[in-house]
């Protein structure tokens, strides 16, 4: 049996008033639990932008700090971009008080498309067929409709609300515990950069080519390359790796939560994204136990726990451990290209489309102020979690009841613990470990 829409709502709000159910519609649109976003905006529309609920009060952020992330996210920067030409001006419409102060009420952000070319969309074949491998045909077979100029919230530009707001998280976690997230260009199809320190690079080393890689010589490579498949009419993907140091231990909850799959969800959500890792990821299981574990060890100067690898990128049951958090996020090429290739209309007819518009090339260069953001805006979300949950209240407990200080940036009141063990002529400590 078949409900009409307003039978289905007549239904809902009787049970809403049987039993107090409340219903939350969710349409895909936001992000967060505490720290949440939510987008809205077509490429082709009047503007773009996004509404940001649960930030803190008195976080001082101008304007031009989230410019600069937006510079780095928007269009025409480089050959090797869309040419679409948009300053992408971030217009700041409520939650800051005149002194540039956060109110602690949603903060709302527009940018204003200026430059959109509707025709090289509406007046030729793609008006009615579909791009392979885009979204046009599944947003149609779910909506029954859908914008075909600059394929509307599948654009990139939709990005620009997470990337605005992605801004003020990276200022809140820089002022929390001088938490950085910074990401990189790691690989172009098939060559990967070399020589990049994760604890060392900067966002300068990041910017300082148009490709984004840090390592100067394997970013002339990926360069070559991609002019080649960019002179052709084709595209190409290939892999960005970010790097979130200063994390504090304690991130992230068990099973459902685990904060690699929150990351994973934000970084998975990023147009164009098709893989993730966390830490060595796929190429951990070319490994043992033994050699993939990353053993403990006390820092000698600051007391903290420690570990002599990272090869679990920062994050161990779901929870992060001190360390740099590491992940990588696979990105494929743009689907929208002017080679010839076999596709369909709307109505069902076999047809060939040659893309028309102004398209990157290659995404990379603009997904790392994208994936940066998702990073930044997951960490903010799980840091007011914790705080929520687990330091509501002080520990209370004598420093040698607590479990000792864990990270990069923690550190044991009184330095390093006597080794008692050791003291006592111990050797190692046998545990029975008896787990399903």
């Amino acid at each position: 049996m078949k409900l009409s829409f307003t039978s289905f709502i007549g239904m809902l709000a009787a049970t809403q008033q049987a039993s107090a159910f409340t219903l939350t519609m969710g349409t895909g649109n936001s992000f967060g639990r505490v720290f949440r976003i939510s987008t809205w905006g077509e490429s082709h529309g009047g503007g773009v932008g996004v509404q940001l609920d649960g930030c803190p009060p008195r976080i001082p952020i101008t304007r031009d700090e989230i410019q600069v992330d937006l510079d780095r996210r928007r269009p025409g920067q480089s050959r090797i971009t869309t040419p679409r030409n948009e300053a992408d001006a971030v217009e700041i419409l409520s939650g800051l008080n005149p002194e540039d102060i956060t109110l602690g009420t949603p903060i709302a952000m527009l940018v204003r498309n200026k430059d959109q070319r509707s025709g090289d969309y509406l007046e030729n074949d793609m008006n009615v067929a579909y791009r392979p491998s885009h979204a046009d045909a599944t947003y149609d077979a779910k909506y029954g409709v859908r914008a075909i100029a600059g394929g509307g919230r599948s654009s990139a530009r939709e990005t620009i609300g997470r990337v605005a707001a992605g801004a003020i998280a990276r200022k809140i976690l820089k002022m929390y515990n001088g938490i950085e997230v910074l990401a990189y260009v790691s690989k172009v199809q098939d060559i990967a950069c070399e020589n990049v320190d994760d604890d060392t690079f900067t966002m300068e080393d990041v910017d300082a080519n148009i490709v984004r890689c840090p390592d100067p010589e394997s970013a002339e490579r990926m360069l070559e390359r991609i002019d080649v498949i960019r002179k052709t009419g084709n595209s190409i993907g290939g892999v960005v790796t970010c790097v979130a140091r200063n994390v504090p231990a304690g991130l992230g909850a068990p099973v459902f939560d685990k904060l690699e799959a929150d990351l994973a969800k934000a970084c998975m959500s990023i147009p164009a994204a098709k893989g993730f890792e966390s830490g060595d990821g796929f190429a951990g299981t070319l490994l043992s136990g033994k050699d993939h574990n990353d053993e403990f060890y006390i820092d000698p100067e600051t007391g903290a726990t420690r570990t002599k690898t990272n090869r679990s990128g920062g994050i161990q049951g779901g929870i992060s451990n001190g360390e740099n958090i590491v992940v990588h996020v696979a990105f494929k090429p743009t689907s929208t290209i002017a080679k010839a290739q076999s596709t369909v209309t709307r109505d069902g007819q076999e047809v060939e489309l040659r893309g028309k518009g102004r398209h990157d090339p290659c995404v990379l260069p603009r997904a790392v102020p994208m994936v940066e953001a998702m990073v930044a805006l997951t960490l903010v979300d799980a840091l007011m979690c914790q705080q929520a949950q687990c330091e509501l209240f002080p520990n209370e407990a004598s420093q040698d009841e607590r479990p000792n200080p864990m990270g990069t940036t923690a550190k044991r009141e009184g330095g390093p613990k006597k080794n008692d063990l050791a003291a006592a002529g111990g050797g190692p400590i046998g545990l029975r470990v008896d787990e399903e």
